[in-house]
């Protein structure tokens, strides 16, 4: 048994931090809130759909449409440029070209890279490739994002204005948000801190 007696609710603009040790299973539970894993009971549901009621097809839909992630190996495409990586959720969703490019330029905008659109993820620093990977995580507005080890590469410097970046993009576009991690320090920009245990989350008070 990796999660038991999982209860937890979000509003949009919320931002919740899970904290956790390394094999407890975190990255299990985003994986189950993204309707990657299927729970052995239980349900999940966002935005008034329940994803374990969908097939596999409804399910990537729904996250293609409504879900951001954020990981802390960026996942960037290496052939394609800022603007084209960060256009991508875009792109799948079908929206039109000239629509696509304004709004991600307006993404990268306020996410300070306009100025490397049209640059590759190899000559970005860890600290901008993963502001490239946020902005691509919110550019379709989603509902919901979700973030596992987002600042696990990054010094104690980037870590902060990436985190701090992440909120505040989150909070302006009224999605509801989780990161999981370890850190306490990342853990501060949240609303609500849980303890991920076997006994399932614990209110934790940093």
């Amino acid at each position: 048994m990796v999660l038991r007696d999982i209860a937890l609710e979000l509003g949009g603009g919320e931002f919740v931090a899970i904290m956790g040790e390394s094999g407890v299973g975190k990255s299990t539970l985003l994986n189950v809130i993204a309707g990657l894993d299927m729970p052995d009971a239980g349900s999940v549901q966002l935005d008034g759909v329940e994803l374990t009621a969908l097939d596999d097809t409804r399910r990537t839909l729904v996250r293609r449409d409504s879900i951001g992630f954020v990981f802390q190996a960026f996942h960037l495409l290496p052939h394609l440029t800022v603007m084209r990586n960060v256009r991508l959720p875009l792109d799948l969703a079908g929206v039109s070209p000239t629509e696509a490019d304004r709004r991600t330029r307006a993404m990268l905008d306020a996410v300070g890279l306009a100025a490397m659109a049209l640059d590759y993820p190899r000559s970005l620093s860890g600290g901008e490739t993963q502001r490239a990977a946020i902005a691509r995580a919110i550019v379709h507005e989603p509902v919901l994002v979700l973030a596992d080890e987002p600042t696990g590469n990054l010094d104690a410097e980037n870590a902060a204005e990436v985190l701090a970046l992440l909120r505040n993009q989150v909070k302006q576009r009224g999605a509801a948000a989780v990161l999981v991690t370890h850190s306490a320090a990342a853990a501060e920009v949240a609303d609500r801190v849980y303890e991920l245990t076997a006994a399932g989350l614990v209110p934790r008070n940093l």
